[in-house]
């Protein structure tokens, strides 16, 4: 590891590695203020010694987590903005792009919250699937605005992370039937908006979430309940626009069925996905802190926010 990346750098990146700090928008904010105690604390006395310290701690977090989209998006919105000639402005370029980035992301999920429930009507039946936060504060700024919203909540196996949801929705005094995810077509025909979160958004509009969402989606068009997805942008997958696919996690077999009871059936393989793919076509509005947007404009906010997804600001030149 480069002898000029900050001690804490150096904790922060261990604390990723090990997932002390965990969930998209955690990861981001420690890898914004790591970024910013390096510029604060360097005595680089030259603009290019100061911008390869940056890189070397970059690249120090870059590589706990390679596959999270939050933290590639963190560094490249910070590095992005070192353009002063100057060791002095280089820090406080940086400085002021963290300080920026955190305090977007810490309004992030209450300002979609607000676009969520602008698209929520009072008396609304939501589907929802998996547990999301993005998908709690639409339904909760509803809830605040005076709006009585009900929810059929898909248990979703097999971690059954419905029940996250069933509980906070209950908790929030929204009424709330609980389904297996198989009943889900006998349901849509009640329902006026399925809400889904993402784990990631693909340049397309593409999104990549719990498996079982592109099955719902579909199920959803056919009868012609809208699908909203809501997903911050720190969601959103620069590497996408140059043609990188995301890796769709495999999971442990047990949490389907454990090794004896899978024995006494015959020993079937098993698989265990833990995401899917809804096509754009299948998605209505795809809400985040920045506004809605139709699945094939998010190109253009994905391009603003994190440039072309070629750039690779930690790389060394």
């Amino acid at each position: 590891m480069d002898e000029h990346v900050h001690p804490e750098v150096r904790r922060i990146a261990a604390d990723i590695d090990t997932m002390e700090v965990r969930g998209a928008a955690t990861i981001a904010d420690a890898v914004a203020r790591a970024l910013r105690t390096q510029a604060e604390e360097s005595d680089a006395d030259d603009p290019e010694a100061f911008r390869a310290e940056l890189r070397a701690a970059a690249r120090t977090l870059h590589g706990t987590r390679p596959t999270a989209v939050s933290l590639p998006n963190a560094l490249r919105y910070v590095l992005r903005g070192m353009s002063s000639p100057t060791v002095e402005g280089l820090r406080q370029d940086i400085v002021q792009s963290a300080d920026d980035f955190c305090q977007r992301l810490d309004r992030a999920q209450a300002d979609l919250g607000r676009v969520g429930a602008n698209r929520l009507r009072d008396g609304d039946v939501i589907m929802t699937h998996c547990h999301s936060t993005d998908v709690l504060a639409c339904v909760e700024a509803a809830v605040e605005q005076g709006k009585h919203i009900e929810a059929i909540v898909k248990e979703t196996r097999p971690r059954n992370q419905g029940h996250i949801t069933a509980e906070e929705l209950a908790d929030m005094g929204v009424p709330v039937t609980l389904i297996v995810d198989s009943a889900a077509r006998r349901y849509l025909n009640d329902v006026n908006h399925v809400l889904v979160g993402a784990d990631a958004v693909a340049a397309d509009g593409s999104v990549i979430n719990k498996i079982g969402t592109s099955g719902l989606a579909v199920n959803a068009r056919d009868r012609g309940a809208p699908i909203m997805v809501a997903s911050q942008t720190l969601k959103l997958h620069p590497g996408t626009l140059t043609g990188h696919t995301v890796d769709i996690e495999m999971r442990d077999t047990e949490e389907i069925i454990d090794e004896k009871r899978r024995e006494e059936i015959g020993s079937p393989k098993v698989v265990n996905p833990a995401f899917d793919v809804t096509p754009p076509r299948y998605v209505d509005a795809i809400v985040t802190e920045r506004g809605q947007f139709p699945p094939e404009s998010i190109v253009t906010l994905m391009r603003e926010l994190f440039g072309e997804g070629t750039e690779e600001p930690w790389a060394e030149p």
